[in-house]
């Protein structure tokens, strides 16, 4: 575990650039049962299983990337495309013996939960965000939803590898309301998450596709922006429906896919106030 930051920002990007990524255990479990029936699995069911987990999703793009091909042209950008390109078979023959992520916080319990909470974020997000690219007819939702579940991958690797650095930016946070993310993250990391997203995007050789996609300076870009909203919701909104930047999140968010606030509202299962609907009575 790293417990103190590194004196220059490249540092952190050399370490995660090579570090033993974990997996979540739920992810392995599934995996190890999975394996036992290789021989009748296809990439769909495998791939749905790693979109669930942000750590195991950058372990399979950054092998991917790692054993491309010097005749290979085209770039991997989803999941679905990677395991075509590795073989079910090969695939659970390499990615064996995953470090549990559960097992190496075992004594950061904090650090356990701030990391399941940025998971659960991000698959909102991802989520959200596959949504409105099917909304907007997006050419390739699944490159969305890879990107959007990879934009918070700098934080939840903090998470895994600087428990307490991480515990440290969350209590500066909760003790001045008002201090920036990016402002947290300098004084206590040198060097703010999103540098730090896109630094090992690069270090890992991402497809350039999905560098663009998690880089909020594109945003002009309205795949970027798609990223960007559905991130900014499930940061917000885990704060509680009453969050205070909600209002503009659902103004941009009805910019985006040209609908008003209201529609915005209801495809979030939202009421004109912006609260929870109660769920649909059970059917008889």
């Amino acid at each position: 575990m790293i417990e103190k930051p590194f004196t220059e920002p490249e540092g952190w990007i050399q370490f995660y650039g090579t570090a033993q990524l974990p997996a979540l255990k739920h992810t392995v479990a599934e995996l190890d049962r999975l394996r036992e029936q290789a021989d009748t699995v296809n990439g769909r069911v495998l791939s749905s299983v790693i979109l669930k987990d942000p750590l195991m999703t950058m372990r399979v793009l950054r092998y991917i990337e790692a054993h491309r091909k010097q005749r290979q042209h085209t770039d991997i950008t989803t999941i679905e495309r990677a395991l075509m390109m590795i073989g079910i078979g090969p695939f659970f023959r390499d990615f064996t013996d995953i470090p549990v992520v559960e097992e190496q916080l075992a004594g950061y319990p904090q650090a356990l939960l701030g990391l399941l909470k940025v998971i659960t974020r991000s698959r909102k997000a991802a989520s959200w965000a596959r949504e409105w690219a099917i909304l907007r007819h997006d050419l390739d939702v699944d490159e969305i939803t890879v990107a959007t579940l990879l934009r918070n991958a700098a934080e939840i690797l903090m998470w895994c590898f600087a428990p307490s650095l991480a515990l440290q930016v969350k209590q500066m946070q909760t003790a001045d309301k008002a201090m920036r993310s990016s402002a947290a993250q300098q004084a206590v990391y040198q060097i703010t998450l999103n540098t730090l997203g896109i630094g090992l995007a690069k270090e890992w050789r991402l497809p350039e596709l999905i560098t663009t996609l998690m880089d909020p300076s594109q945003s002009d870009n309205p795949r970027v922006r798609n990223v960007v909203l559905a991130t900014d919701l499930a940061r917000h909104s885990a704060n509680g429906w009453d969050d205070a930047a909600l209002p503009d999140d659902y103004t941009a968010i009805g910019e985006l896919l040209h609908i008003n606030k209201e529609t915005v509202l209801r495809k979030l299962g939202l009421d004109d106030d912006g609260k929870p609907l109660p769920p649909p009575p059970p059917k008889p």
